[in-house]
């Protein structure tokens, strides 16, 4: 099926759109530590109603949904895990291939007896998300995916010769000792070549992000996500193999001066019913570039 579900249009409605900061989460927000699949992840949640499930990626963490978990809280319930390795979560040696990661959700997902979910994820939540989706069709009911690609599927093996990925392959045993005390200039190069405008990626936001990921173990966890991009391309096609196409309805955004409609290319080699949102004027990180608009599109899939 193909449709185009774009931000477009909604753009005379919106506010003017401000630089990004970090906002809190509402104060009827719940946060707790939840053991699952061998470890532990900090998860944010709050509301009633049908429950989201929110994917972060790198260079974030889950505090990148506060606007977009304040609006849907409104009648949803929303779960918002830092992922394994990440922000306030715990720091295994081990389990960072994204089909494992998917276990860690549907831990979450148990521990707050939450049967069934809508799915939004963002860069490497995305690459979480589909063997969760693939995996647990009947524990996920819909999927907003949000502008990166996923290993192992469709054109993968040439995106990632891209020279902008170079750091999908930044790994050998002198990486840590390089970012050690440099986390904010690591960090800086990604929010200023990914952001169609890099000052919508306020210092408030690069400051937060570069103190938690300068935390004991944090870029040695990044890196293994990264680390397992090969298992997680062979994982995925596996799965596309034995499982087929996903039917839930997707949405697949991308950031205008980013991945753009390529994401819902991406995506219909894995799922049938997909859907093309475009974040206007954005490039990679929506929420900081065009908040006002991914919360349109996504409440507005969500509420289909």
């Amino acid at each position: 099926m193909r449709r185009r579900f774009t931000a477009l249009g909604l753009l005379a409605l919106l506010p003017a759109v401000t630089l990004a900061a970090i906002a809190p989460y509402p104060a009827t927000f719940q946060t707790r530590m939840v053991q699952t699949n061998g470890t532990s992840l900090y998860v944010r949640y709050g509301g009633t109603g049908p429950a989201v499930v929110l994917l972060h990626g790198f260079g974030d963490t889950g505090d990148m949904w506060a606007p977009l978990a304040a609006a849907l809280v409104r009648d949803h319930t929303v779960i918002v895990p830092d992922l394994r390795g990440m922000g306030l979560s715990a720091h295994p040696e081990v389990g960072y291939t994204k089909k494992n990661q998917a276990l860690d959700v549907i831990g979450v997902m148990d521990a707050l007896k939450v049967q069934r979910a809508a799915l939004v994820t963002h860069d490497i939540g995305n690459m979480v998300g589909y063997p969760l989706a693939v995996q647990f069709p009947e524990r996920i009911s819909r999927w907003a995916v949000i502008d990166a690609p996923l290993p192992g599927i469709g054109d993968w093996d040439n995106i990632i010769r891209t020279p902008l990925l170079w750091h999908f392959n930044f790994r050998g045993p002198d990486v840590e000792r390089l970012v050690q005390g440099r986390e904010r200039i690591y960090l800086d190069r990604f929010y200023n070549e990914f952001a169609a405008d890099p000052k919508r990626v306020d210092e408030q936001t690069r400051a937060h992000y570069a103190e938690l990921y300068a935390k004991p173990h944090a870029m040695h966890d990044a890196f293994e996500q990264f680390g397992a991009f090969s298992q997680d391309a062979l994982d995925n096609k596996a799965l596309l193999s034995s499982r087929g196409k996903l039917s839930m309805p997707v949405l697949a955004i991308g950031g205008e001066k980013s991945f753009g409609p390529a994401m819902a290319a991406v995506m219909r080699f894995a799922a049938t019913d997909v859907t093309v949102g475009i974040i206007p004027g954005s490039g990679h990180w929506i929420m900081e570039e065009n908040p006002q608009a991914t919360i349109r599109l996504v409440a507005g899939f969500l509420g289909r």
